[in-house]
């Protein structure tokens, strides 16, 4: 036998269960056992993000439509901010104003959260844009404003496509300066161009008087939160609707929780906050932005949920609904008592009043309930007195703040702005008293462990009182088992 092998003929057969010709079909490749040229980009190291190839070069900048990309500003937003600047510049007569917009904050690796831009710059601006900078240079009488951008990078430029914050082929058609300018009526110049002005007000001091200027929203603004609550209400319709699925599916807080994020970034920029949803023994915990628990069948599910609006104005409001319609006889009593004492507080919200005045109304009807129910170790009197305040273990967070472009808007200012201070009309605040019964509380009875119960509302202070915004959302007990019912029809 040779080394070498030759093929033979095929045998004879009587009998084939192949095609014909099936004998004949190579069982692999022919060209198999043959080394194949390598090609030329073998072993070469990948591009980059900033490509330097002479062929990628020469043809990636050229052959572009050009495109009027408008900026993304309602022309009556443009209008507000004019005249926010106007209220902001008779404050300081004399002296340099700088509010920046600020950046995206990084979360990991690479990667950022989402930008959302400061809120004293977006009620100086109306614009939204990450990065930019506005600076008030003081001349006899007021101010000129001046807003500093990134433009967009343009095909033919190397951040065209190198940039992924300003290059158009990352983040989509960008209105240039020039479209910025029209739609402000504000000069807008490169931010390359910013230099930092020296005496300008420490922002610290800014930050305090554009927060008491921001109390008292103008009709704009309040259209603006009218627009965010009653997407927040749909949103509240949407969780409830959503409740039966949750329940027969298991999936839990989280699943509502996404129901409304879903809704708000729909309707509007996103929630205006984190949004919480706490089942059972979820629903005292104050903050339950996790939401990672069960939705269990006899439970109470405490919804805090707010819808930002394009405009970044944002609504707060918060119901107690319960699991399967109809809650407990501890359940309807906690609630009950939550609801006397949101009533009392939203009577106080008139002008004229002090802010601290609803807070106290709201405060005595809870202490005094509590008393009733034998849960504070010292009488009433003692327990609303300042060195008591023995019922607060129940109801540890205040019972309202400002709101608008924040949910906690305003909070720059001092103690004499803001809580000492009496209610104009054009303020709009939350009231949302609670009682929180945690479950590992041995100080209260066991059928009201793990029961948390919450009323907020959205107020709008009038003249002759207050309008609530969120009034389409029932808060008695009767009301919103009625409302859970008919939503998850």
């Amino acid at each position: 036998m040779s080394g070498t092998h030759e093929p033979q003929p095929a045998a004879a057969s009587t009998h084939r269960s192949e095609p014909a010709g099936a004998d004949a079909l190579p069982h692999r490749p022919a060209h198999a056992d043959t080394e194949q040229p390598r090609p030329a980009y073998a072993g070469t190291r990948p591009p980059r993000l900033a490509d330097h190839s002479p062929g990628f070069l020469a043809g990636i900048g050229r052959g572009w439509a050009a495109r009027d990309v408008p900026a993304p500003v309602d022309e009556a937003a443009a209008k507000a901010a004019m005249s926010h600047r106007a209220r902001l510049s008779a404050r300081f007569p004399g002296r340099t104003l700088v509010l920046s917009a600020g950046g995206a904050r990084h979360r990991n690796g690479d990667a950022d959260y989402a930008f959302r831009p400061d809120s004293d710059f977006v009620w100086a601006t109306s614009c939204q844009a990450e990065g930019a900078v506005l600076v008030m240079r003081h001349r006899p009488g007021g101010h000129d404003a001046v807003l500093y951008l990134t433009p967009p990078a343009q095909p033919g430029e190397h951040d065209f496509f190198a940039s992924a914050a300003h290059g158009e082929l990352w983040v989509g058609p960008s209105a240039g300066l020039a479209a910025w300018a029209a739609a402000l009526d504000l000069p807008v110049r490169p931010l390359a161009e910013y230099d930092i002005p020296a005496g300008a007000v420490p922002p610290a001091e800014l930050a305090e008087v554009v927060s008491d200027l921001r109390m008292v929203k103008d009709d704009w603004e309040i259209a603006q939160l009218r627009e965010a609550v009653g997407h927040t209400v749909g949103g509240f319709a949407a969780v409830a609707a959503e409740v039966p699925h949750a329940l027969a599916a298991g999936l839990g807080e989280r699943w509502l929780q996404g129901t409304f994020d879903r809704h708000a970034r729909t309707f509007g920029n996103g929630p205006g906050y984190s949004t919480i949803v706490g089942s059972g023994e979820h629903a005292p915990v104050l903050h339950w932005v996790r939401c990672d628990g069960p939705v269990r069948p006899g439970e109470v599910l405490l919804l805090d949920m707010g819808v930002e609006a394009n405009s970044l104005y944002t609504a707060d409001v918060t119901r107690t609904i319960p699991v399967g319609g109809g809650f407990t006889p501890a359940q309807r009593q906690v609630h009950d008592l939550v609801e006397a004492a949101h009533r009392a507080g939203m009577d106080r919200v008139r002008p004229g009043a002090l802010y601290s005045d609803f807070h106290f109304a709201a405060m005595e009807v809870l202490a005094r309930g509590l008393a009733d129910w034998s849960l504070l170790p010292v009488s009433v009197d003692e327990a609303l007195a300042p060195h008591g305040q023995q019922h607060r273990r129940y109801v540890v967070c205040g019972i309202g703040h400002h709101l608008g472009l924040d949910v906690h808007d305003c909070g720059a200012s001092e103690y004499e702005q803001y809580h000492g201070a009496p209610l104009a009309p054009g303020m709009v605040l939350t009231v949302e008293p609670g009682l929180y019964f945690h479950a590992h509380d041995e100080t209260v009875p066991p059928e009201l462990r793990g029961i948390g119960v919450r009323l907020e509302d959205d107020l709008l202070v009038t003249a002759t009182g207050h309008d609530v915004l969120s009034g389409a959302l029932p808060i008695d007990a009767a009301g919103l088992e009625r409302w859970t019912r008919e939503q998850a029809r």
